[in-house]
Formats: C-alpha cells, structure tokens, sequence
C-alpha cells in the first residue's frame, strides 16, 4: 500500500496569500515549508497557482512529468504528485507546461484537498495573487491565513482587500508576513501596517540580496543560506506558527562559549 494512503491524520491547512503579484508570497511558501520540516514537522506544500506556478523553481524541482495540472485534468492521482523535496519536506507541483494547463478543471482542486489533508500534518497552501476563482479556492479551502504583503500603499491596499474576503469566508487569519523590507522613510512600517490590516504582524522578512542568488541555484534560502537575514526572519516564523522555540545565532555562540570554556577547565 501506498505509504501516503495508509496515513490517517487530518491536516492543519495553511494558506499563504496575498492581494497582489510580486510580493515574493511563494519564495516565502517555499522556505517556510523547509523551515516546517527541520522543525519535524510532517509537511505538504501545495502550488495552488495553477496558471503561474514557479513553486517548483524556487525549491530545484522542475521538470516533474506529473503535476496538479494531471490531477485536475483526470489523469492521475493526487498520491501521484507528492514528491519528496529538500529536507524532507513534501511538494505538489502544479506544473509549468502550458498544453496542459487547458484541460484542467479547477473544480477538481476540492477532491484534491481533502485527500491531502489525510496525509501529513501541516498542508501549506501557497495561493495565487489576488482573488481570482483560483484564488479564492485556495483561501477558502484553509483554516488559517497567513497574508504576504510589502511595505507600500498599492500592496497594503491589496492584502486590505484579502482580509475581508478571507474573513468573509471564515478563515482565522493569523498575521501578517511584512516581505522585502529594506527600513527606508518611504516604507509604511510595520505597527503602521498591523494598525491598518486590524491583525498582528507575524514576521518581518528583509530585503536579501541572497534570495536572487538562492534561486538561480534552485535551493531553498533556508538551506543554501541558512544565517542570512530573510533565512533567519522565516525560521522564526516557523517556530512562531509551531509554538517553537528557536536559538539564535547570538545565543547560539554564547553556549559554544560557555561549552569550549567549560572544557579548558578540565584540561
């Protein structure tokens, strides 16, 4: 029997949204993911975008002849479309070949779900932009919101718009990921933004030139760059989201400290 179908445990779902394109909500996605995973973690990442996915680029696994597209256009199983990715984590694909993106139904993504939710712990759903039908499938298939949004009006005014529909649909919105902050006077900041959005502020993702060269790379920046600024921001959201805790590198060095000390007394 297939180890995926043997597994009976229903899944928290997590959707990752946001109210426009350009956000970074799926290199967010994806490092999350990972993140989820080195805590132990048993975890689905879900491309939801199936007209322009790139989940699969950002986490080197491209090329996969079977994808979502294949599920929602019948010609396969959900089983046959989780694939094991970079530190453990699990991934659905939705496929980037565009001849096959005509024949899917995206009424096929419900079925697809629920089957998915048997088998992991943490289903991470990364929704495409905006509120397109897609879209709201995605959010309306979650339990729990996380919105993406950037430190500017046009992206605020956007993820506003998100929260409602969200709401709407009755779907607990966690917070609120700040993405690509670079801490300059033209950005709205942070408390300015959870005071708008009416919802906490989760994490603060800097800008990180290291993103770029992760991705040309195909690797998760958690794991290609695992100290950089925006690596460190998404483990602490991951350990905020699991009720973790995380040792930073500060205190990580301070114990090495204490621990090389404690051995040159012995000698």
């Amino acid at each position: 029997m297939n180890n995926y179908m043997s597994r009976k445990k229903m899944a928290r779902i997590i959707t990752v949204a946001s109210g426009k394109g350009g956000t970074g909500k799926t290199t967010i996605s994806a490092n999350l993911g990972v993140a989820l995973a080195q805590f132990g973690r048993d975890v689905i990442i879900l491309d939801a975008d199936i007209e322009m996915a790139n989940l699969e680029l950002i986490l080197g696994m491209e090329g996969r002849e079977l994808t979502l597209h294949e599920v929602l256009s019948g010609k396969c199983d959900i089983h046959d479309v989780i694939y094991q990715g970079p530190s453990g984590v699990k991934v659905v694909p939705a496929g980037i070949k565009l001849e096959t993106l005509k024949d899917a139904d995206p009424e096929r993504l419900t079925q697809a779900l629920s089957e998915l939710l048997t088998l992991t712990e943490i289903l991470l759903i990364d929704a495409p932009a905006g509120l397109g039908k897609d879209a709201l499938a995605a959010i309306s298939a979650a339990e729990e919101i996380i919105l993406v949004v950037n430190p500017d009006v046009s992206s605020l005014s956007d993820a506003l718009k998100t929260k409602v529909v969200a709401q709407k649909l009755g779907c607990k919105i966690l917070g609120a990921i700040v993405n690509r902050v670079e801490n300059t006077q033209a950005e709205i900041t942070a408390e300015e933004i959870s005071a708008i959005l009416e919802i906490p502020v989760i994490a603060v993702i800097p800008e990180d030139r290291n993103i770029k060269i992760a991705s040309i790379y195909g690797d998760p920046l958690v794991l290609k760059f695992p100290n950089s600024p925006a690596s460190i921001a998404i483990k602490r959201l991951a350990a905020t989201i699991l009720g973790e805790r995380i040792v930073e590198p500060a205190e990580r060095a301070s114990i090495l400290k204490k621990l090389v000390k404690g051995l040159l007394r012995r000698k």
